[in-house]
């Protein structure tokens, strides 16, 4: 989690209106925006500050502000649970910002395929498949005997020649 602190690289620092703002401004995942929201109001925010490569979410009352990264939310202290959903965030303690926690958003959890549909398995063994109109063989190309060159001996071009000539 080594993250720069600070203001923007451009040396501003623009706040904005909302979290949904914030969130489209640094094109996070829109899986995470539901997760995120739920963080923050859980957590209770006042405003957020773009600084460059994170959002800072400054809190109501004591404690540290958040950084909303596009993969991560740092800030939080040892014993602070907070709950998404019915269940607790796990909380993993952060490279960057010594003393404090991040949770990880759930597009990092998700597949980067697609699921396929999954086939129901039966014991019974395939029946010989015929062939798929979709999946036609290729014909193989026709591969033609052109001769050998006398003198250098390769194989002639179609047009008769050879390296030597």
């Amino acid at each position: 989690m080594n993250e720069v602190q600070g203001p923007t690289p451009a040396g501003t620092s623009r706040p904005y209106r909302n979290l949904a703002e914030a969130l489209r401004a640094h094109r996070i995942d829109p899986v995470n925006h539901a997760f995120i929201t739920q963080i923050m109001d859980a957590v209770g925010i006042t405003s957020y500050i773009d600084r460059g490569r994170y959002i800072e979410a400054i809190r109501r009352g004591e404690g540290a502000a958040l950084h909303i990264g596009r993969t991560y939310t740092n800030g939080f202290t040892e014993d602070e649970v907070v709950v998404v959903g019915s269940a607790p965030l796990r909380l993993v303690p952060s490279e960057g910002r010594a003393p404090y926690f991040y949770a990880v958003h759930p597009s990092e959890f998700a597949p980067a395929t697609p699921a396929r549909a999954s086939r129901s398995r039966t014991s019974t063994p395939r029946a010989a498949a015929a062939p798929r109109p979709d999946r036609a063989a290729k014909p193989k190309p026709v591969e033609r005997d052109y001769g050998v060159c006398d003198v250098c001996f390769m194989t002639r071009t179609p047009a008769g020649t050879c390296g030597c000539s």
